[in-house]
Order: structure tokens, then C-alpha cells, then sequence
């Protein structure tokens, strides 16, 4: 009998590969494999049961029970008899594109880690090329790959009414998006919260009909509610439908989200602030999932996957159990995908983890599809090769050969000095702030003394060669002609660049041209280090250890720079490398003033994104 490859999920196909795995399961037809582990988790009773038989036609499991009581034909048996099984890991929320890998070789990456399917909240590509997006995420699977993606469009595609190009996304988009594909399972993230309260903010509109056409699909409609913690705010949060939250930094903010019915996704660095009161606390963990969100290849070679995830919450005081239900089960049900993914169950993917070691979670193999894919931390399934299309490298469309003149600031005529506007690193401040900078040769002027430098957005996706320049507060390098440059510029992924000579910031972004997007770094006015992200200028299509070789290549020629840093600026600023300004240009709450591409609302680039209102660089 000819079976769908069920590698996306389609309704129809679904049909008979359940009509099969019913006579699988009665021992009518043959299965394709048996493994036999020493004890197995039950995620949906928390208990373990001892010698137990997992028995798995194609991709599913068919049959679950003590061991040597299945009573069909089996075609090939392991056992594991000293392993303990739990359920393949699952990310409820996260950005693979911040691994910076492809899909393919991301699943390498994580799939030895525990991790056999994503929940991928989408708006990082699909800032690049919206129209290409489930194509993108489904083309590895496609062609064989066993990691599972569950797409979730994005709410954020453009991030909010001041940006555009790469994609754009409303009623119409998620509808289609959600009608006929069951792999599509969700609306990512809405994040931009004053289009959300406000009939009188320009993206209303669009966000309201993205919402509407998520639960005509009976979809789930995922929130971002970062600062949101008052009574009224995170009401008004939960009222307007939106049903999780990864954005918890405080056990009070959890708490309070909880008693408002609100799904809350934990990431690691807020365990220590919100998990030991949630041990003495709670009784029912249903309503809570660990995710990973953005986490790069470098570190998750370092400190691993969602395994570091569910480790780190037992080193918490969380059950082991429990720690696991929260890194399966319940992100599944949260996302309606529990009839796939989550547990090691009947009609569900046959993705198991072994465990020599569960309080440790020390995984010994990982089974995915049904098929042996990770052994002992190495990945052994199968690799697609994928040449990736021009519609996902040629992404970097500046247009143009940027000079020196395109990051000058003009000064007024006949002025000595100028007041100038400044941010800063994770700016969430109301206001702006502001300094007197000097002039020269009718150029506004940096000043490194008081660690003020030159920061700009360069639009990559209209052709125009448009830049928006600014001043900068506390990071940056001091060094003379240097500049860093990247393509990564959450969430719409324009190219900034920080530097302490218009000529270094010019040539740093030009490089990113040529290479097809990534990091440019430029001291004493050469090009010292690069890496290549040619895919959508977010990730590259090579191992994890290949990128990371580069990526500490890079490190290396930064540490030779010498980086500004203010203290007080920002409490998650670090000294040194400033790679966390990838984030910096966030539209998202609580984000206020912002530099934007230039556009017509904001001809300069800087706009306060909850209210609209634009402000000159300098005046």
C-alpha cells in the first residue's frame, strides 16, 4: 500500500496515514520498527513506565505498550535497555534565522540537542521576502530533512507603520497562509502593541485583520507583551485575544499574566528571576513552556538547545518531569500541534530522546521520524544539500556604492555648534536625549570624549540607497576609521552600521553588499574581518562549526578594537563587541524613539513608534 510521505502535513493525506496506523496499531498490518527502551516518560500522567515498546510505521508511532505484548508483525527491533525516553524537545517560540543557519543545517545543529520541531516565528525572513516565506521553511523538510517546522507567520511584517520593504503581511496574507496548510499554525508574535489599543494608529487595520483571520482558522494568536505588567495593560493584553507571552522577566509579571489565563514561554535568562517562586508556587505547570527564542549557532554549541533549556529549569528546582512536559506537551497543546509533536503517543512523529541520565538530561540518541538521527552528539540523519535560489541570496538591494558623504550629518549654515539627538543601546526612555556637538566644514561632528559616535540604518530592500545617520550614546569604537557593520537588524532587518569615520561606515556597508550580507568589520580603514550570512542576510547554508569558525575569527579582530562603553546606558549593555545592536532598532514595546530607514512619515529616520512623532537628527 502506497502511503503519503507525510512530510507536510496536508489534511487529506493525514486521513490515510491515520487509517493505516489504526490497523498498525491493531496488529493488522506490519510495522516498521520496534524500540524497546528501560522506562519511558508519560508526558500527559508525568510517570514513568518501565520496559515499555514503542512501535513506529513510516514517520508515527503506531503502538505503545509494555514490552513483548505487541501482537503484529514487526520488521526490525532495537533495544536500549539502560535509556529512558522522553519526547522529542520543541521550541513554542523561536527565530531560527538567529542561529544564522538555514533550516537544514540548523536542524543538525539542535537535532543531537533533543530538539526534533520548532514553532518558527517567522517575521525575520519574512521581513525579507514575505512572499517566499512558507516555501523557505518548508524546503528542507521537503527534501528529507526530520526537523519539524511549524510556521507562524508574522505579525511583524513590516514591524510597524514606519517600515516597509521585504514583505508585508494582513487579513488577506494570514488567511491564505492558514486556510489549506496544516503546518501553519499560528500569528507570531504581535509586538506592536500601541497598533493594537489604538484605532488611531496607522497599523490598526492591519493588525486587527491579521487577528480575525487567525481565529477563523481556529489558529493560536501569540503575544509579545513586553512592559505590559500593570493590571489594565496585561487585561487589556489577554482581552484583545493575544495567548502567550515569552517576554517575562519578573516572577510578578508571570504571576499576574497566569491569573489572566495568559500562556507564559520562559526563556533561560529570566529563570533565575521568575522560576524559584514558581516552584514554591505553583501547582499546575500546563501554562508554561521554556523557549529559547534567539540563540546563535556559537552558543548553542556552547551551552546546547532546549536541552540547556530544560537542564537549567531542573537546576532551578523545577521536576525533572516537569521541566521535560514543559519543553514538550505543553508547548504542543498551547499550539494546537499536540496531535503530531509532544509525547511519545500513538499518531504522533515517532521523535524520541534517550537519556542515560534524566536529571542531567544527558541525551545518549535522539530517534526523529521514526529513524535513528542523532548518536552520541553527532548528527547522523539525512543532510539535504540545498542551493539556495537567488529570491533567497540576493537580498542586499542598496542599490548603490555608498560613500562618506551618504553618513554626514549637515549642519545649518554659519553654525559653530548643533544640538543634536542622541540614543542609546535598548533606549526606553521617553524622551530623547540630546547634546551640543561641533561643526566642521559644515558637518555636524562626533564626539568620542563623551562617548558619542555615529550610528545609521541603510535601506536594502527598495534599491534607493537611502540612509538615515544619527548620534549615538555609549558604544561604538574609538578607535580611528572603523566601522561594523550587519545585515541582522531586528525585526526588519535593514543594515546598521556604528562607526567613528563616515569613509570606515561606507566601506563596511559596501562590503556587506558584496558579500551578500553578514558582519563587515573595518579598522584603521581596511577590512579586517567578515562573515557571510548570503541567505536573506540572516543566515548561511554551511555547518554550525564552519560559521562559528568565522564568527570567533571575527571576534578576535574586535578584540582589537577599543569599544566605547558607558555603565550606566543600559542594564543589559555589555562592554566590548556591541553585538547585541542587532537588537537595538526593536520597534517593538517597550521601545519609544527609534531609527528607522528613511521614509515618507519619518524623512530622517527617527520616530517615537508608540505616538508617531518624528524628531530631526540635529537642529
Amino acid at each position: 500500500m502506497s502511503l503519503p510521505d507525510d512530510l507536510i502535513l496536508n489534511a487529506a493525506d493525514e486521513i490515510s496515514i491515520r487509517q493505516d496506523l489504526t490497523l498498525v496499531a491493531l496488529g493488522r498490518r506490519p510495522a516498521d520498527l520496534a524500540i524497546r527502551v528501560g522506562r519511558m516518560l508519560s508526558v500527559h500522567s508525568g510517570t514513568w513506565l518501565d520496559d515499555q515498546e514503542i512501535v513506529i510505521k513510516g514517520r508515527r508511532i503506531a503502538w505503545t505498550g509494555p514490552a513483548g505484548t505487541y501482537r503484529g508483525e514487526v520488521r526490525e527491533r532495537v533495544h536500549y535497555p539502560d535509556l529512558s525516553a522522553v519526547p522529542g524537545f520543541g521550541e513554542v517560540h523561536k527565530h531560527i534565522e538567529s542561529t544564522h543557519l538555514t533550516p537544514e543545517w540548523e536542524a543538525a545543529l539542535v537535532i543531537p540537542r533533543g530538539n526534533t520541531w520548532t514553532c518558527e516565528a517567522s517575521h525575520e525572513f519574512a521581513n525579507v521576502d514575505g512572499a517566499r516565506n512558507t516555501e523557505f521553511w518548508q524546503r528542507a523538510r521537503r527534501l528529507g530533512c526530520p526537523q519539524k517546522v511549524f510556521i507562524q507567520p508574522g505579525s511583524a511584517v513590516p514591524p510597524s507603520a514606519w517600515e516597509s520593504g521585504g514583505g508585508y503581511y494582513g487579513y488577506e496574507e494570514q488567511r491564505r497562509f492558514m486556510a489549506d496548510d496544516l503546518s501553519v499554525v499560528s500569528l507570531d508574535e504581535v509586538m506592536d502593541w500601541p497598533a493594537v489599543w489604538n484605532p488611531e494608529n496607522p497599523g490598526y487595520d492591519r493588525i486587527w485583520g491579521m487577528i480575525r483571520a487567525t481565529f477563523e482558522q481556529r489558529g493560536v494568536v501569540e503575544g509579545h507583551g513586553s512592559g505590559l505588567v500593570e493590571a489594565h495593560d496585561s487585561s487589556a493584553f489577554a482581552a484583545a485575544g493575544l495567548s502567550s507571552d515569552h517576554e517575562i522577566w519578573a516572577f510578578e509579571d508571570a504571576w499576574e499574566k497566569l491569573n489572566r489565563g495568559v500562556f507564559i514561554e520562559i526563556r533561560p535568562f529570566n529563570f533565575e528571576a521568575v522560576l524559584p517562586q514558581l516552584v514554591q508556587r505553583l501547582s499546575d505547570w500546563s501554562n508554561i513552556a521554556f523557549t529559547t527564542d534567539d540563540r546563535s549557532a556559537s552558543e548553542t554549541l556552547r551551552i546546547g538547545a532546549s536541552d540547556h533549556n530544560v537542564r537549567s529549569a531542573i537546576r532551578y528546582g523545577v521536576a525533572p518531569e516537569t521541566a521535560i512536559q514543559c519543553a514538550t506537551l505543553n508547548p504542543a497543546r498551547h499550539m494546537r500541534i499536540d496531535a503530531w509533536v509532544g509525547s511519545i503517543s500513538p499518531g504522533r512523529y515517532a521523535d524520541i530522546v534517550l537519556l542515560s541520565d534524566v536529571a542531567g538530561i544527558a541525551i545518549d540518541a535522539v530517534y526523529a521520524d521514526g529513524r535513528l538521527a542523532a548518536e552520541r552528539g553527532s548528527y547522523v540523519g539525512p543532510q539535504p544539500e540545498i542551493r539556495w535560489p537567488d529570491w533567497a541570496t540576493d537580498t542586499m538591494k542598496i542599490g548603490r556604492e555608498l560613500t562618506a558623504d551618504d553618513f554626514a550629518i549637515a549642519a545649518a549654515p554659519g553654525r559653530e555648534t548643533m544640538e543634536a539627538a542622541l540614543l542609546r543601546p535598548f533606549h526606553w526612555n521617553l524622551d530623547l536625549l540630546t547634546a551640543t556637538l561641533p561643526v566642521a566644514d559644515g558637518a555636524v561632528q562626533r564626539d568620542t570624549g563623551r562617548r558619542i559616535t555615529k550610528f545609521a540604518i541603510v535601506d536594502r530592500f527598495h534599491g534607493t540607497g537611502a540612509v538615515a545617520p544619527m548620534f549615538w550614546l555609549g558604544c561604538g569604537p574609538a578607535d580611528p576609521d572603523t566601522a561594523l557593520a550587519c545585515s541582522v537588524a531586528h525585526d526588519k532587518h535593514n543594515v546598521w552600521v556604528i562607526g567613528s569615520s563616515d569613509a570606515a561606515m561606507a566601506k563596511a556597508v559596501n562590503r556587506l553588499g558584496e558579500i551578500g550580507g553578514g558582519w563587515a568589520l573595518v579598522r584603521d580603514g581596511e577590512l579586517r574581518a567578515e562573515v557571510r550570512y548570503e541567505v536573506a542576510g540572516l543566515m548561511t547554508a554551511r555547518p554550525a562549526a564552519d560559521l562559528d569558525r568565522d564568527m570567533q575569527a571575527l571576534y578576535a579582530e574586535a578584540a582589537k578594537v577599543d569599544w566605547m562603553y558607558e555603565p550606566s546606558i543600559s542594564p543589559v549593555w555589555e562592554p566590548g563587541f556591541p553585538e547585541k545592536l542587532i537588537f537595538a532598532t526593536l520597534t517593538c514595546a517597550p521601545w519609544r524613539w527609534v531609527l528607522v530607514a528613511p521614509c515618507e512619515a519619518a524623512p530622517q529616520g527617527l520616530v517615537n513608534v508608540q505616538t508617531g512623532e518624528t524628531h530631526p537628527v540635529v537642529w
